[in-house]
Formats: structure tokens, sequence, C-alpha cells
């Protein structure tokens, strides 16, 4: 997430993915021998994993995070997050195969895991995934991994197919149909979506046997709506949504472009003008490029002079903004996908009574989290177990960032404590003490400042 337009840019529904989307072109270090999690010498966690270009990057259980490049001397030089600034951490590793490595002179090997790569059938399409289990015999927490909209393999870039299992914590891992390993067409259908997760659930209890423990689900993103309604169709002991939503994806564009604007500086008044733009590019859209394009085309000869309009971005508005009706359909592939426009995730979560946890960054563009926050309250309020976490100074996929010299926001580091709080809340259902700077909300707490 070197920084937002390379993010959006890469994917139509940027803010549904947990990282950057990776072009079919980019080469990445997908397969490298030094790719694993690593136990430090004072027993703390370093995971190496695959990153673009030549690269690995290195990520510690507290958030902290850097990408690696080798230098001529063989030492292998970091720089902070995603900003390309030295931060002066060094990784010296051992010969293929060995699995040693020195980070910062403190020498490190590699864990071993229980992995199973399979296949399985999905919605009528056939999946690849992976099981990845501590070491062991007992049984443990098994997470299942959904998906956001990115369009890369989870089953090579996922790091928390290693962190968890790293910290006692299963994890089942698979590709996306239409991506990786997967068969199938590329869809933002949730329910299809929701289908696949639940037969990746069955082949993850199938494969882990007597080892499988409370079994649930983490969506990040786009998988923030998918990971609950999956756990409608299947039974799952717990849910955790990571930085995702419940206004449907045209609330959420119109959020979006509403907070960049006002960001931007402009008044209450252009912003309603401008969300006049916005409604008629969701009524394009959502009737699948068939209707609305005059409207559409009309406000945007009549507003285009508008110093806002410059300024107007969204999460999908932008891209439809620049294109003709010709020019729209000939990307019909890129706009339409079976994307549910209007999905009701309250209706969802009325139907759900699985234990959940929501976790959000106070600061996200994409997946702006105001009247998220205030429906998660009223449900827990209401009763249902629902515990809901926010970190400050955090954007999407709960990074902190920094401003560069231009304004644009640059990825450092994930939040302390949010690793720790998936882990936690998989393994016992709740969330025990503090985690870094996040502020937690449990339903007792909601049902209390609500008077009952």
């Amino acid at each position: 997430m070197k920084n937002r337009a390379a993010l959006i840019a890469a994917v139509l529904l940027a803010a549904l993915a947990p990282a950057v989307a990776l072009a079919d072109s980019d080469k990445t270090t997908v397969g490298d021998c030094h790719i694993g999690a690593y136990r430090l010498a004072d027993g703390s966690l370093v995971d190496i994993g695959a990153s673009t270009g030549q690269a690995l990057r290195w990520r510690r259980f507290d958030g902290t995070t850097g990408a690696l490049t080798q230098g001529a001397d063989g030492v292998w030089g970091s720089t902070r997050g995603w900003t390309g600034k030295p931060d002066g951490h060094q990784v010296r590793f051992g010969a293929c195969g060995t699995g040693e490595l020195s980070f910062d002179g403190q020498a490190a090997h590699r864990q071993d895991f229980d992995v199973t790569d399979t296949t399985f059938q999905g919605a009528g399409v056939k999946l690849a995934g992976r099981l990845v289990l501590p070491k062991g015999a007992g049984r443990v927490p098994v997470v299942v991994l959904i998906h956001g909209s990115e369009n890369y393999s989870a089953r090579d870039l996922y790091s928390l197919q290693r962190i968890l299992p790293a910290e006692g914590v299963g994890v089942f891992v698979y590709d996306k149909r239409g991506i990786g390993a997967s068969e199938g067409k590329y869809t933002q259908d949730f329910e299809t979506l929701a289908d696949d997760a639940v037969a990746a659930m069955g082949e993850a209890r199938r494969l882990a046997g007597p080892r499988a423990g409370r079994m649930g689900f983490q969506g990040g993103s786009q998988g923030g709506w998918i990971a609950p309604l999956a756990a409608t169709k299947t039974r799952a002991d717990f849910v955790i949504s990571s930085f995702g939503l419940l206004i449907s994806p045209l609330e959420e564009d119109r959020e979006e472009a509403a907070l960049e604007l006002k960001l931007k500086g402009h008044s209450q008044a252009e912003i309603d003008q401008a969300m006049d733009v916005v409604d008629a590019v969701g009524v394009y859209v959502s009737s699948d490029l068939k209707t609305g394009y005059d409207r559409l085309d009309a406000l945007r000869t009549k507003d285009k002079a508008e110093p806002w309009y410059k300024d107007l971005h969204g999460n999908f508005t932008w891209m439809v903004l620049p294109l003709s009706d010709a020019e729209a359909k000939a990307k019909a592939s890129e706009l339409v996908m079976g994307t549910p426009w209007r999905y009701d995730g309250m209706d969802v979560e009325r139907r759900l009574n699985t234990p959940q946890l929501w976790i959000q960054g106070s600061d996200d563009l994409q997946a702006p989290y105001a009247e998220t926050r205030r429906r998660l309250d009223a449900l827990a309020a209401a009763g249902k177990p629902i515990t809901r976490a926010v970190f400050p100074h955090t954007e999407h996929g709960i990074y902190e960032y920094e401003l560069d010299a231009s304004g644009e926001r640059q990825s450092t580091r994930n939040a302390d404590g949010y690793f720790a709080m998936m882990r936690d809340f998989a393994r016992d259902g709740r969330l025990n003490g503090t985690y870094g700077d996040g502020t937690v909300t449990t339903p007792k707490r909601a049902m209390a400042a609500s008077g009952q």
C-alpha cells in the first residue's frame, strides 16, 4: 500500500481489498525459500513473506513491517512500512533449506507447521486451499480467511497463514474463484462468495479432523461483508470482520466521496451538489449500465467546472466519471461483476447470533466507518454478541500512516494489538486486557451506554 492512488488504480472496489492488488505482469518473490515464520532468540516472532519485484516483506507480531531488498554483500536492508525510507533493520539469511536467519543480529529459526494443500468443491467450481496448523496433536481454533476484492492469490501472499499458527491458531486459506489456482470467474456476488466460504469451512473441518477446536471466519474489507453472511449458512463459533462495512456498496461510495470532499475543505452545500453526481453514477452502475447514463452525463456537463469536481472520487465514481456510455459498456467486465449494490448487511446481522469482532480504522477513507459503527452499537445494545474495536490514526487495512510531501498517505505499519486481537478472539471468543491504542466496546458496554 505505497499510496492510495496506487491502491485504487489496481482494483475497481479498492476499498474492499486488504492490501495492494498485483497486476498480472508484476513479479513477486512468491516461492522464495526464505518465506516463513521465524522465532527469534528472545521468543518474539518475525514473519518473512513474499512481495513485489525482488523484495521480501518482514512483519512482527506487534505490527511493525518493512520491505527487504538484498544488497551486494548479501545483507538484506529494510525500508519502513511502504514508505521506501531506510529504517536500519538488517536481515541475513542462512542457506536455503536451513530455516535460519539473523534479524538485527538476533538468531531466529523457522517454525514448522502441519500443512495440507487441497483442492475442494466450492459453489460449482474447484477451489485451491491450504490448512496450516501448529505442530502437535491437540485441538486448536481454526480461522477460515476470506478474501477481499484483490486479484492476487491468498495462498501466496496472506501472511496471517503463518502469523496466526505461530501463535497457536490454525488457518485455512484459499484462493477465491478466478484467482490464483482456483477455477471459475472472478465475481463480487456476495452470496456466491459466501457459499465458497462455507465450502472452505467444511474442507477445513474435514482436514483438521479431531484437531479442530473453535472454528470461524475472518474477512478483510469486502470479506467483512462475506464473513457474517457465510456464518448464517453454516455453523461458526466466531466471525472477525476487519475494516469491513455494514452499509451497501452504493452507500460506501457515497460516504467515501463525501468524506474526501469534506477533508478537501469543500462546504456542505458543495458536497450536497456533488452527491447528485455520485447518486447518478450509482443508478447507472446498479442498472448494469442499462439506464441512467443521460442524467449522469447532464449532471457531469453542468458541474464539471465546479471547484469540487476535480476532488470528486469515491470508491468507484472516479472510474465512471471520465467514460462515455460506449466506453463504459466496453469496460463492463470491470464495472459489472455481480456486485449487490444495495446489499443489506443489517438484514444479515439481525439473523446472526454468532459472536463477532469488528475491527475498524478511525481514518479509513476507503471504508468510512461512522455509520457502520452506529449500526454495530445499536445491534450490540439490542443484545447481539458484537465486540467492536477502533484503532486511532489508522486507515484501510488497520495501517498507521504518515503524509508525504504531496499529502499522500504512506502506510508505515499495522497497529500494535491488531494481530493479537484476532488471535485472542479466535482462541477465546473475547478480548482480554489492552491492545495497543485500540478502543474496545464490548456488548455489555454498548448495552450500558444505551441505558439497558
